[in-house]
């Protein structure tokens, strides 16, 4: 006998008896509810976010809000698949994957293409340096320094275009290899979420440190295909239940508790469906 999808079981609870296969053709744009399985995008190199920890395994804060959001849509099953700042939008809209949680930011360019549930949690661009490199206290003092450029990345663009900060660019495939490139002095800085800071800060022991200066509001979305504005507005209340129900508090303190960062814990101002 032929599943009854996510949707149709949600329809059914409202008293309306609607199967999959009499869903097929009625217009309705392809949606994450009509899924069994979610195929969802997340970091396989952000320590504390998304780590790839073996074949199909990750594991951090994304990966847990992840599981537990397409739970309470009704997802019978995930598969997690390895997605890259630079390729997650294509992945998005070529249907590869079904959501990404990757510290993907809610931005006009990026809404232009992509339907954003959220954000699950809004962060703070600030920078990273080495430990020994005192000269840095806020943004600003980046002048003349080399910044690191991640691909896919649109953090580099608020130190260098909108505060008009004259940084040195240095190109770099992701931002472990940012990490790298900062470790061996090809660059001086690496400015980014705080949250991904504070993961590779904290693996990298007394390497690095965060200059502890807040500049923007980082608010991370789940990316799906867009238009898909059923998904999103379930996404919405599973997140929603999460802040309320204390789930999202103990997932946040589990990979970030130890950091000294200023954790929220209050449901996030969501963007809205579009």
């Amino acid at each position: 006998m032929r599943p009854v999808s996510v949707r149709a079981a949600l329809a059914a609870a409202a008293g309306l008896v609607v199967l999959l296969a009499g869903a097929c053709g009625t217009g309705r744009p392809e949606s994450i509810l009509d899924r069994e399985t979610l195929v969802i995008g997340v970091k396989p190199d952000q320590p504390g976010l998304g780590m790839k920890v073996g074949e199909g395994r990750y594991e951090g804060f994304d990966v847990d809000v992840a599981g537990e959001v397409a739970r309470r849509i009704g997802a019978r099953g995930v598969r997690f698949v390895t997605v890259l700042s630079s390729n997650r939008q294509r992945f998005i809209e070529e249907g590869k994957v079904d959501l990404v949680v990757a510290t993907y930011s809610i931005t006009p360019p990026n809404r232009s293409k992509v339907t954003f549930a959220g954000p699950y949690y809004v962060a703070h661009q600030d920078t990273l340096v080495r430990a020994e490199d005192e000269d840095v206290d806020n943004v600003r003092d980046l002048k003349g320094r080399r910044l690191c450029q991640a691909a896919g990345s649109n953090s580099w663009r608020r130190v260098k275009e909108e505060r008009q900060i004259a940084v040195r660019l240095v190109a770099a495939a992701s931002y472990s290899e940012c990490l790298d490139k900062l470790r061996d002095r090809t660059v001086d800085a690496v400015s980014t979420d705080d949250l991904i800071l504070a993961g590779f800060s904290a693996r990298a022991g007394s390497a690095f440190r965060i200059v502890n200066a807040p500049f923007t509001d980082e608010r991370l979305g789940i990316g799906m295909r867009k238009g898909d504005l059923d998904g999103c507005e379930a996404v919405n209340r599973a997140l929603t239940a999460m802040y309320q129900d204390g789930t999202a508090e103990r997932l946040l303190k589990k990979w970030f508790g130890a950091s000294g960062l200023d954790l929220t814990f209050s449901v996030p101002q969501f963007e809205g469906c579009a």
